[in-house]
């Protein structure tokens, strides 16, 4: 019994990974399932919120070198 059932077991430690590899490549199944559920979880952006960002981390940007500014002049 002891080497049919290391064959068995020898069988199924390389089924499971090449069967898991073969699926996870077959094109259609990635289109449909890993593509499909990344644009739900993170839609495509559009240019009017990058614009926004953009303004946004400017804005930050300006009021910390004020800031800096204003605690360089009144340490000095």
């Amino acid at each position: 019994m002891g080497v049919k059932l290391e064959v068995f077991r020898m069988a199924l430690y390389l089924t499971f990974p090449v069967a898991m590899f073969w699926i996870s490549n077959q094109a259609e199944w990635f289109e449909d399932h890993v593509i499909q559920r990344k644009r739900e979880l993170w839609p495509p952006e559009k240019e009017g919120q990058r614009q926004e960002i953009e303004e946004f981390k400017e804005r930050i940007r300006k009021q910390r070198e004020e800031k800096l500014l204003l605690t360089a002049q009144q340490s000095s």
